[in-house]
């Protein structure tokens, strides 16, 4: 399957290029939005500050095509910061607008003595309207972040992380997904994991 990965200069891409192959994709990368393949799954990894992330992609001239793109359902993978980049913004970078997917803003994880950033493996609680996703049976992902979404709409939540509360770590609606974790850092389980989401939001 064909993946069209964006490359906005942020972020080493190569770690989840090479999980998208092993899990069956042919990768091309996109540098500016003229190079989207209307017949792949775009995918927006990345690592880093959220008003960063959002110059990056404005001086690409990536911003306003990847908007058009997700808000129209085509078929859309963000992982971590590219995930919170479907938000309206986020409190790293306030007055600063993300693609605006979905309602709401990122905020900072709050709790006494939580530690800050969460780094490692943490459990995901699965909704039941996206079981087909994770059927690998292992629920445990790598998790790396100091920013989360507050919340998401019912009808787009796919999975939960509990960290000071429990908060979105997945989204999936029609042919767009995101997932706070790495599922490139999660071994076997995000490989399955990644195998479904080119099955399921794959362009037919």
């Amino acid at each position: 399957m064909k993946v069209v990965m964006i490359d906005y200069g942020r972020g080493n891409l190569r770690s989840v290029e090479r999980a998208l192959e092993k899990a069956g994709a042919k990768v091309a990368r996109a540098e500016t939005g003229s190079a989207l393949d209307q017949d792949g799954l775009v995918v927006l990894p990345g690592v880093g500050a959220f008003g960063d992330a959002v110059q990056g992609l404005k001086e690409r001239k990536l911003l306003e095509p990847l908007r058009d793109w997700v808000k129209a359902g085509r078929p859309f993978l963000g992982i971590c910061l590219g995930f919170q980049l479907l938000w309206e913004e986020s409190e790293e970078a306030p007055g600063v607008a993300g693609l605006g997917l979905l309602p709401g803003r990122v905020e900072k994880f709050q709790g006494k003595g939580l530690k800050i950033p969460l780094i490692g493996w943490s459990e995901v609680r699965v909704s039941a309207r996206a079981q087909e996703l994770f059927t690998g049976g292992d629920r445990y992902f790598y998790h790396v972040h100091s920013f989360r979404p507050s919340s998401a709409p019912k009808d787009w939540l796919a999975s939960e992380t509990e960290y000071g509360g429990w908060f979105p770590s997945g989204i999936w609606k029609g042919q767009v997904a995101g997932f706070q974790f790495h599922p490139e850092k999660s071994q076997e389980s995000g490989i399955s994991l990644l195998r479904r989401v080119l099955e399921k939001i794959g362009p037919a």
